[in-house]
This record gives structure tokens, C-alpha cells and sequence, in this order.
């Protein structure tokens, strides 16, 4: 058993801890420290996917707990780390939205990466739930850092409460596991019997599609934009919304053992990926643009889970990281130079300072599926495995794959026009740091597509047998994107669609059936302690405090009387007592005669008899 799977989590984690621990008196020394600790983290991620080491540990009688690190944790654990560095470098440069409080920032940072290694490299359901509470947890602290803003802090009780909702199904998943198999362990869960195993996989599907910003839950990502950039970075890219792919991924055995369990998730990331598209070709704001569409591309590796695409999938996220870490730094940078996210407004911000506006566009083309950058090759690796899974389904899955050509244009179309950009504040080399190595991940990951290189690829992740993508789907793919994209470069893309903006409408629906009952139940049980659990504490106080007065006022009162009588009396017989005292013969000889007599009598009185 190798340590090395506890310290690749608890470096980051106990880092985190302390940073938040001191508090303020560390926010100098906060950015540095926090790049420090991922760069070890990263270089431990890379030892621990070289070496697959494993660990366990007991939980309770019959269970036990534990950590490792196989093909597909491992591609995870070096994203996460990876992905994770390049955003605290860019946030240890911000003198923008993090600059206030930046040890809380940053502890909070390395938890929230923490959690997710904790949740890639679970072996068992207990350790999995632990990761993944701390990760919801951590998600909720800095979406609404700035705790301040009152509608920043709404938003973050929005994404919580509903990404809540989803999470109960993994405590469902956890029982029925335990009541089924009698144990918790992932490899476990597909040999459990009916209705168990199928109980077990509702509550995974529930989970995961909730955590990964799915239909109908995909509205809190867009909540969670109110978060800071490098927030907005981490949460779309290696952590939280990933999870819920990964966690597919991890169980597809379970998905196939139950059957519906495939057909379902297939349909949910596929519909996912097309309709929240149309919802990012209806923004006109970039951040709420990137979220809808961190939703579509999540619906691509949802889909390659329901289609048995473990090696399509695994590649997508990986890319996927990439490319929206960098477009979201990206956004940051404009966020904290011009003060805005409309589109309309940032026309020309590409211009000032083309490091940043070469390095989006990169990103851009690549999430458009533009040839040959790396998600191109990633979706059509799932597309083919799609297509001989369902044509209906590849239908789908390739429409909304042009749709990612096209909102892609427009955000490259918006940033790139002529335009006069005012109040410019040119970015710090720490923020502009990262941007050019992210671009380069972008544009030639796709390189795993080859298929010396595909092979090599599906015999880490035990994925053989996958088909690669094929030059056919690549080469139809490239050219419709192509062509989507060149016609969303000259025309302007129509920048309002019927129910589109508001996110077809499913945070009022989510809201009326989830948020407010949850947060109408939570200000009810607040009354309730104030009025009743804390009433009675404070009643008891009270009561306390009114006998005591009474006692002081009344009783005390007839108490001190009564000592004072009673040193009264005691005081009168003393002198009484004096009083036979007088040291004369006579005296004595008269009072012993009357005890004598009265003596007599009492005998005479009793009937006493010697």
C-alpha cells in the first residue's frame, strides 16, 4: 500500500486549511504559496500516473475505504492538477475581482481542488460522497465570494440548493449499494442484484446529470457566473461540473448492466448538448455565453458515457479543460480591463493586446470544432461511436456540434471586430502567463486522435476495442464546421431567439418546484429555532433570573428575619442564663434544692421506680 494516493489530495487540502486558518495575515504570501503547493501537487499527480498507486484504509466492520489511481483517474488527476496551477498563476496576478481577501480566496481554491482529487481516485461510494460534498461546499463559498453583494450570495444559494437536489441521489445510490451488495465499493456495483442495482443507478444518474449543469438542471451554471473568473475557470473546466461526466464514465459497467441506465444518459447529454447550444447562440453575454456552452460540451461526454465511448469521452474532458480554462481567463482579463461582459461592449478587445485575443481565438475555433484543433477530433471520437449506437442519436449529437461552430463565431466575431475599446488596463504578465501554454493544449491535444496515438490511448483507460475517429466523420465534421463558422464570422449571428436568453426558462421552473420550497422550509426551520428551540434556551434564562429576583425580594427577606430572631432569642437566654451566676454559697444550694424538688416530681408525676 503506497501514502501516495492520501497525499496527492491532502497536500492541497491541508494548504487550503491553512490559508483560511490564518486569514488575512496571509494574504501576501497566499498567491505564492498556493502556485507552490499545485506545483507540487501537479508533479505528485504525474509520479502517482506513472506508478497507479493504491490504498485503502477501514471505514466500519465489513467496509472499507480507499483511494487509487488507474488509466482513467489518472488522465484526471494530471488535468485536475494541471488545469488547477494555470488558473491560480493567472489569479495570483488578478488585481481585479480577487485582489480583496486573497488568503480565503486561495485556501478556498486548493480545497475545491482537493475535493476533486478526492472524487477522481475514490475507490469506494463513502470517500466518493466525501469529495463530493466538500466540492459542492467549496463551489458555494466562491460563487459567492464578493459575500457582500447580496444577489452574488441569491446565486450561490441557487446553485447550491439545485445542485443539492441531484446530489441526493448519490446518498440513495450509497444505501441501496450497502443494502444490495452489502458493500460500498465502485467495482462492486453492476454485480448487485434488482431492484438494488437499478436503484443504485438512478441515484448516480441523478447525481451526475445534476452536478455536471444537465437538462433540466443546467440553469445554476449560469448563476454561477457572478463568481470571480479564475471560480469560473476551475468550476467549468477540471472540477465540479466534470464530476458528474467523470462519475459516468467511471460506472459505465453500471449503466450497462441495467440497460435503460445507457438509453437514458445517452438522450439526456445529447438533448443537453443541442438545446443549451441554442441557449449560447442567444447571449449577448460572453461569461453566460461560456456557461451554456460548458453545458452543450459536458452533453458530449455525458452522451459518450451512455454510448460506452469511455476513450471518446476521457479525451473530450481533457480538451475541454483546456479550452474553457483559457476561455474563461480570457474573459477575466476583458472583465477587469473594460468592466463589462456585453458583447456589444467588448468589440475591439481582442485587438489590445493580441496575446489574449490570439489565445481566445484559439480556444474558440477549438470549442467550435474548427479542423485541426482538439475538439474536433474529441467529438467525432464520440460521434462515431454514436452513430453506430443510434443514427437518430448521431443526428443529434452532430447539429449540436454545429452549434458550437456558430457560438463560437460569434464570441470570436464579437471580440475581434473593429471597435474603440476604452478604459484598457493591460494585463499583467502573471495573467497573460498561462494563456499562451492553455492555447497550445487547445489547438494540438487533438493529436489523440491518430491512431498510433488512439491505441496507446484506449489501452490506458482499458478501453479496447473503441473505434477511433474515422477519416470520413472527421473530414465531413471539419467541413461543416468550417462552413458554420466562416458563415458566423461575416454575418451577424441574430442575437435574440425565442426563450433562449433566459435559458429556456427552467430556472422559474426549477425555482417553483426545488429553490423556493428549499429555501421557504429553510427560513421556516430558522423561525423555529429563533422562536422555539432558541425561545425555550432563553425561556429557562429567564425564569431563572425572575426566581432569583423573587427570592432576593421575598424569601430573603423572611430568611434574614428569622436569623435575626433567632440570634435574638439566643442572646436572651444567654442573659437569662447569667443570671443564676452569682458566686454565693446560698445561692447555689437553693437552686440545687428547687432541681431536687422538681426532680421529685417528675418521679412522683411518671410513676418512675427505681
Amino acid at each position: 500500500m503506497s501514502a501516495l494516493p492520501w497525499l496527492l489530495p491532502a497536500l492541497p487540502g491541508l494548504a487550503g486549511v491553512a490559508l483560511l486558518v490564518t486569514g488575512r495575515g496571509a494574504d501576501r504570501v497566499a498567491p505564492v504559496a498556493a502556485v507552490a503547493v499545485t506545483a507540487v501537487a501537479l508533479v505528485l499527480a504525474v509520479l502517482a500516473a506513472l506508478t497507479r498507486p493504491a490504498a485503502t484504509t477501514p471505514l466500519f466492520a465489513g467496509l472499507r475505504a480507499g483511494l487509487a489511481v488507474d488509466g482513467l483517474s489518472s488522465v484526471l488527476v494530471v488535468t485536475v492538477c494541471a488545469v488547477a496551477a494555470a488558473i491560480l498563476v493567472f489569479a495570483a496576478g488578478d488585481t481585479g475581482e480577487v485582489r480583496r481577501a486573497r488568503a480565503r480566496f486561495f485556501g478556498l481554491m486548493l480545497l475545491f481542488t482537493a475535493a476533486m482529487l478526492v472524487t477522481v481516485t475514490a475507490t469506494d461510494l463513502a470517500l466518493l460522497l466525501a469529495g463530493w460534498e466538500v466540492m459542492g461546499a467549496m463551489s458555494y463559498a466562491l460563487i459567492g465570494f464578493v459575500w457582500r453583494d447580496g444577489s452574488a450570495v441569491r446565486s450561490a444559494e441557487v446553485a447550491f440548493v439545485t445542485t443539492r437536489a441531484g446530489d441526493v441521489g448519490l446518498y440513495v445510490a450509497a444505501g441501496c449499494a450497502l443494502a444490495g451488495t452489502g458493500s460500498l465499493e465502485l467495482a462492486g456495483l453492476a454485480d448487485g442484484a434488482r431492484p438494488w442495482r437499478d436503484l443504485v443507478a438512478a441515484g448516480v444518474v441523478a447525481a451526475a446529470l445534476g452536478k455536471s449543469a444537465q437538462l433540466p438542471l443546467s440553469f445554476w451554471l449560469s448563476r454561477a457566473m457572478v463568481g470571480p473568473s479564475p471560480v469560473s475557470a476551475l468550476l467549468h473546466s477540471a472540477t465540479m461540473v466534470a464530476a458528474g461526466a467523470y462519475l459516468l464514465l467511471r460506472l459505465r459497467p453500471l449503466l450497462a448492466a441495467t440497460g435503460w441506465a445507457m438509453h437514458l444518459v445517452a438522450w439526456a447529454g445529447a438533448l443537453t448538448a443541442l438545446l443549451l447550444g441554442v441557449v449560447a447562440l442567444a447571449q449577448r453575454d460572453l461569461k453566460q455565453l461560456l456557461a451554456a456552452s460548458t453545458c452543450a460540451q459536458l452533453g458530449f461526454m455525458v452522451m459518450a458515457a451512455g454510448v460506452g465511448a469511455l476513450a471518446g469521452g476521457a479525451a473530450h474532458l481533457v480538451a475541454h479543460a483546456a479550452v474553457k480554462s483559457l476561455l474563461f481567463l480570457c474573459a477575466g482579463v476583458w472583465l477587469a480591463a473594460l468592466g463589462t461582459r456585453d458583447l456589444g461592449k467588448l468589440r475591439g478587445a481582442a485587438r489590445r493586446d493580441r496575446v489574449v485575443g490570439v489565445s481566445f481565438g484559439v480556444g474558440a475555433l477549438a470549442l467550435g470544432g474548427v479542423p485541426p484543433l482538439s475538439l474536433w477530433v474529441t467529438k467525432e471520437s464520440i460521434l462515431t461511436v454514436a452513430a453506430r449506437w443510434s443514427p437518430w442519436l448521431y443526428a443529434v449529437a452532430l447539429a449540436a456540434a454545429l452549434l458550437s461552430a456558430a457560438y463560437a463565431a460569434k464570441a470570436v466575431a464579437a471580440v475581434w471586430a473593429s471597435g474603440d475599446v476604452r478604459g484598457w488596463r493591460r494585463p499583467g504578465p502573471l495573467e497573460r502567463l498561462p494563456l499562451p501554454v492553455l492555447a497550445l493544449a487547445a489547438a494540438t491535444f487533438g493529436l489523440v486522435g491518430l491512431p498510433p496515438v488512439f491505441d496507446a490511448w484506449r489501452r490506458l483507460l482499458g478501453a479496447d476495442g473503441e473505434p477511433g475517429p474515422g477519416a470520413g466523420g472527421l473530414l465531413l465534421a471539419g467541413v461543416l464546421a468550417l462552413a458554420v463558422t466562416a458563415a458566423g464570422l461575416k454575418w451577424r449571428v441574430p442575437w435574440s431567439l425565442p426563450g433562449a436568453r433566459d435559458w429556456l426558462g427552467l430556472e422559474r421552473a426549477a425555482s417553483f418546484l426545488v429553490v423556493r420550497p428549499v429555501m421557504a422550509l429553510a427560513r421556516s426551520l430558522a423561525r423555529f429555532d429563533d422562536r422555539v428551540i432558541d425561545g425555550a434556551v432563553n425561556g429557562v434564562g429567564r425564569a431563572g433570573t425572575a426566581l432569583a429576583r423573587l427570592l432576593r425580594e421575598k424569601a430573603e427577606a423572611g430568611v434574614d428575619g428569622l436569623v435575626r430572631d433567632v440570634g435574638t432569642g439566643t442572646g436572651e437566654l444567654a442573659v437569662l442564663a447569667r443570671r443564676p451566676q452569682t458566686g454565693l454559697v446560698h445561692t447555689y444550694l437553693a437552686q440545687a434544692a428547687v432541681w431536687l424538688l422538681l426532680l421529685a416530681v417528675v418521679i412522683a408525676l411518671t410513676g418512675w421506680t427505681c
